[in-house]
């Protein structure tokens, strides 16, 4: 178990990376606007990447 966590921590620095890596420029774009959003707005985009990571690992296992 810890080792297929450690496995999934490890891609989420490797895709996390991605975007700053091929378009830095983008990133600190996306990065200021996000910045600009007020907290209920990023809970709520928060909550809605976690509903959607939840439903592809319910689909793929």
């Amino acid at each position: 178990m810890w080792q297929s966590l450690a496995t999934a921590l490890c891609l989420v620095l490797v895709i996390e990376g991605l975007m700053p890596f091929l378009a830095p420029a983008a990133w600190k774009r996306m990065l200021a606007a996000v910045s600009l959003m007020d907290n209920r707005q990023l809970r709520v985009v928060g909550l809605l990447s976690m509903l959607a990571g939840t439903a592809c690992l319910y689909l793929i296992r």
